[in-house]
């Protein structure tokens, strides 16, 4: 198992584009194997990863995850093969469906049959990808295209998927998953025999399972847990989220996060792997003094 990180420079508001590009130049210099860009509602992953791919030297960069529904696949795989151009193969496209208050409230799009619609993308997006033509119709597209990106590499896709029929798409047509606010005994029991079954009924190679969770090295536990609460509160309240807590028999973010010592931090990280995870991308959050940088380094530590 991998031990990457989740850039949370992405996810802060007053974060500039160059200031995502000097954190994955950092990344790539201590060494990471990978790392997760978040695309919320500040710079996007994407570019910032095609910029940084002409800085950095052997990172993997991901996305955490691109919205699919604003986006035809189309468009999305023509930007993902001209970013994998400029990260010379390093670039990972994770998509992913968002949230029905975001693409209906938000955005006025349709969010019904999210699973349909996702397998419709990627009967799409994936010959694109691949350097093919796309020829496809159904329900929600109805393509007829191809791409020309001279020295294009294929770009591999991992979805957010929670679900059993996500996870199923999933399994069956892209290299795997990413995953966030899920527990080890939710990817153990349920994420991961459910994506590897999907991809052994389709004769597919054993599936990519990124896991996202936050990881602070500390010895108040408790005041790591409020921080930690704190800074993810939005997420127990969208009901994708929410129904992978409930399946671990919890209610906030701190309850699936690994806290604590040195070697709490690097047993969880060994459970995760033992779970069938095989990316560990740690959140790190502030949950005091000297916190943050403490983990970086422990995570470095134990690669």
């Amino acid at each position: 198992m991998r031990i990457g990180l989740v850039n949370a420079t992405a996810e802060n508001p007053n974060a500039g584009l160059q200031d995502v590009v000097d954190e994955l130049k950092k990344i790539d210099a201590e060494k990471f194997p990978f790392v997760s860009l978040p695309n919320i509602f500040g710079v996007d992953a994407i570019t910032a990863i095609a910029l940084a791919g002409r800085e950095t030297q052997k990172l993997e960069m991901a996305t955490g995850v691109v919205p699919t529904p604003p986006r035809h696949p189309t468009a999305l795989a023509q930007q993902a093969l001209t970013t994998q151009e400029a990260c010379g193969g390093r670039f990972t496209l994770g998509i992913g469906l968002s949230h029905k208050i975001v693409i209906e409230n938000m955005f006025g799009l349709s969010y019904s049959k999210p699973a349909a619609q996702m397998r419709e993308y990627l009967e799409v997006l994936i010959p694109l990808l691949e350097g093919k033509p796309a020829a496809f119709a159904g329900d929600h597209y109805n393509v007829n295209a191809g791409l020309q990106i001279p020295g294009g590499v294929p770009v591999p896709v991992l979805v957010a998927a929670l679900g059993p029929l996500m996870l199923e798409v999933a399994g069956q047509l892209t290299q795997g998953t990413t995953t966030w606010m899920t527990g080890l005994k939710t990817l153990g029991d349920h994420v991961v025999p459910t994506i590897t079954a999907a991809a052994d009924a389709a004769g597919r190679p054993q599936p990519r399972v990124l896991a996202a969770i936050p990881v602070a090295l500390t010895e108040d536990v408790e005041a790591a847990r409020e921080a930690c609460n704190k800074a993810f509160a939005i997420y127990p309240t969208l009901p994708s989220y929410k129904a992978m807590l409930d399946r671990e028999g919890v209610a906030s973010a701190s309850e699936i996060a690994l806290l604590g010592d040195e070697s709490t931090i690097l047993k969880g990280i060994a459970q995760f792997r033992d779970a069938g995870v095989t990316d560990f991308a740690a959140s790190i959050f502030p949950a005091g003094p000297g916190t943050s940088e403490r983990t970086r380094e422990l995570l470095l530590s134990a690669q």
